[in-house]
């Protein structure tokens, strides 16, 4: 099962492409990604880019699935459109493990010539940095949601 932690940098070329940093190709191949199959997409809730090893984002497709029938139903027939809209399969170049994000993605998220890689564990997100350093929690708010996340579990 691939996991990523951790950040880094990256810059994107004059063609759109950014390098996937070693401790996420590295990442990969630990958790047996060996396709080296890729999906992005746009983050529902976030101004950023999701990346996720296709095994991850088969599982997760199929539990979001499990909730709804786009088949009997209009609404969750626009939802599961909706969601898989701006969904694309990338595989890294063998030599430098470059990806080509679409750049209707990277407009969307705002990013132009550097891109932030935050490890979430099941996912990667790519940020524009000033989107990101906006959108992280405070120190403060941490310690609160850590604090009711842990009320919940008792």
């Amino acid at each position: 099962m691939v996991r990523f932690f951790g950040t880094a940098s990256g810059k994107v070329d004059d063609k759109g492409r950014i390098v996937l940093p070693a401790i996420f190709r590295d990442a990969l191949v630990r958790g047996g990604s060996e396709n080296m199959a890729l999906v992005v997409k746009k983050n529902v809730q976030q101004c950023c880019i999701d990346l996720f090893a296709l095994e991850e984002w088969e599982r997760r497709s199929e539990k979001v699935l499990e909730g709804i029938d786009p088949e009997l139903s209009t609404e969750d027939a626009d939802f599961w459109t909706k969601y898989n809209d701006g969904v694309f399969t990338l595989f890294p170049d063998e030599k430098l493990g470059r990806l080509n994000i679409p750049s209707s993605l990277l407009e969307r998220a705002g990013i132009t010539k550097e891109v932030i890689f935050g490890g979430v564990g099941y996912k990667l997100q790519l940020w524009a940095p000033l989107t990101r350093e906006k959108n992280l929690l405070t120190d403060e708010a941490f310690k609160q949601a850590a604090s009711r996340l842990s009320s919940k579990n008792k």
